[in-house]
């Protein structure tokens, strides 16, 4: 009984954690800035790479908030473009799984591989 009750209330906290960990991103996500839209300058190489690490969670909300859109159209064009690409990539992980050339571990006793 008292496992079942422990249980219960770690997926209870764990559900909480993560809603507001999911709110909390998702009041951060990027829209069209209107205030900005006569400001004197665009939006630059940081705002790209926040924009693209929230990315994933402003997609999200955009499907059911119309008013929140995942990238800025008032730019300053290739620095926020690269800073939305990169931070794109951190949000995704990267490319750290990407190469072939990495080698495998080799198991105990397993002969060394000759050239």
């Amino acid at each position: 009984m008292i496992m079942k009750f422990r249980r219960t209330t770690v997926a209870v906290g764990a559900f909480l954690a993560l809603t507001t960990v999911l709110l909390t991103l998702s009041a951060c996500a990027a829209g069209a800035d209107v205030a900005a839209a006569g400001a004197a300058q665009p939006a630059g190489f940081w705002l790209g790479l926040w924009h693209g690490a929230i990315c994933p969670i402003a997609f999200i909300v955009s499907l059911f908030n119309h008013n929140v859109g995942i990238y800025e159209v008032v730019n300053n064009g290739g620095w926020y473009n690269f800073g939305y690409v990169f931070g794109l990539s951190i949000a995704f992980g990267g490319s750290s799984r990407a190469t072939s050339a990495t080698p495998r571990r080799r198991r105990r006793g397993e002969p060394s591989p000759t050239l």
